[in-house]
């Protein structure tokens, strides 16, 4: 009907792009030449506009107040944000990429440098990926490069476990108020700069690479394993105990988050209460009515879990139905 549509372009204003990884050229309806999306929110006080046109085959447009970004990477952490949705089950069953994916963002919010050297890092990485597959040898770019992506991916190292280390106790006490079950979750993160230098790696491995075509080595290939009880999640999780871990790591995220920014993130909720038992439902119903969180967007198929969710807030509200892509007003409640 359109529900997460919605919660995807609330999305879209804080990250510059869609949720589910949709190319920008499928948010433009058919027939149609471009989109926009524009979101007016009250952030300490004052009136931020955030407006965004995407046309076919051009560069999209993001401006703050009319005011057009230079970079996009400026907007990013202005409007922080955690979604939760069917869709984060990508995290447990899906590659690598996805959970470094993960990380970045949470980082990247609060925190430039690391934003900057991320895009440093990728830029060094495609560069010398040019390379190895035109079959050059010139030791002095390779250098060049490798310096780079040792330095740069360093600091990206350095910050991702400290993230890691900081989530685990939040996320083990969010999994254990929704369960209750005694069981134990767990992150680690798993990289190849426990061996090492990378600089010094990448040189040794200059020679593989040329026959490969790509870099084998670096923080493009770490990755987070998300345990049960210390096994692999993604061998034994059922698909209630997935989601069960997946909502308290994101909630994990926005306390994380909520510590570090001047402002309470947004945070949305897509369809999260399906293949939860009832007991588990009513906890988290419980976490999120209470003031810990700042405004919060929750969509769900079943009526019955949103009016106990607005029961349980005892907070202004909105309740609107979406039907065809179209949003109506059903009712406000002011306290």
């Amino acid at each position: 009907m359109g529900k997460t549509n919605l919660l995807d372009a609330i999305y879209y204003l804080s990250f510059c792009k869609s949720h589910i990884h949709a190319p920008d050229g499928r948010l433009i309806r058919n027939g149609e030449e471009l989109c926009v999306l524009q979101g007016f929110y009250d952030y300490e006080g004052k009136e931020e506009d955030v407006f965004c046109a995407i046309r076919r085959g051009q560069r999209k447009q993001f401006k703050r107040n009319k005011k057009e970004y230079e970079r996009l990477s400026e907007h990013i952490g202005l409007l922080p944000l955690v979604m939760i949705s069917p869709a984060d089950s990508d995290l447990i069953r899906g590659g690598s990429d996805e959970r470094r994916r993960f990380v970045d963002m949470i980082i990247s919010q609060h925190d430039k440098p690391y934003l900057h050297s991320l895009i440093q890092y990728n830029k060094a990485i495609m560069q010398r990926n040019v390379l190895l597959r035109d079959q050059r040898n010139d030791a002095s770019l390779y250098d060049v490069l490798e310096m780079q992506m040792g330095a740069y991916g360093r600091q990206i190292y350095e910050k991702r476990v400290a993230l890691v280390e900081r989530l685990i106790p939040v996320f083990n006490e969010y999994h254990s108020m929704i369960c209750n079950s005694g069981e134990t979750v767990g992150l680690r993160y798993i990289s190849q700069l426990v061996k090492g230098d990378l600089t010094e790696q990448l040189g040794r491995s200059r020679a593989k690479d040329l026959l490969l075509g790509y870099s084998s080595m670096g923080i493009h290939k770490d990755d987070i394993e998300m345990t049960l009880d210390e096994q692999l999640i993604r061998r034994i999780g059922s698909q209630g105990q997935n989601k069960t871990y997946l909502i308290a790591l994101k909630l994990a995220q926005f306390a994380y988050m909520a510590s570090k920014g001047v402002t309470k993130p947004i945070l949305l909720l897509d369809d999260i209460f399906d293949k939860l038992d009832v007991e588990r439902v009513e906890k988290i119903i419980g976490l999120v009515g209470g003031d810990r969180f700042g405004q919060i967007f929750i969509t769900d198929t079943n009526r019955k879990y949103l009016d106990r969710i607005l029961e349980a807030m005892e907070q202004d509200y909105s309740l609107f139905k979406v039907e065809q892509g179209e949003v109506r007003l059903m009712e406000t409640k002011t306290t």
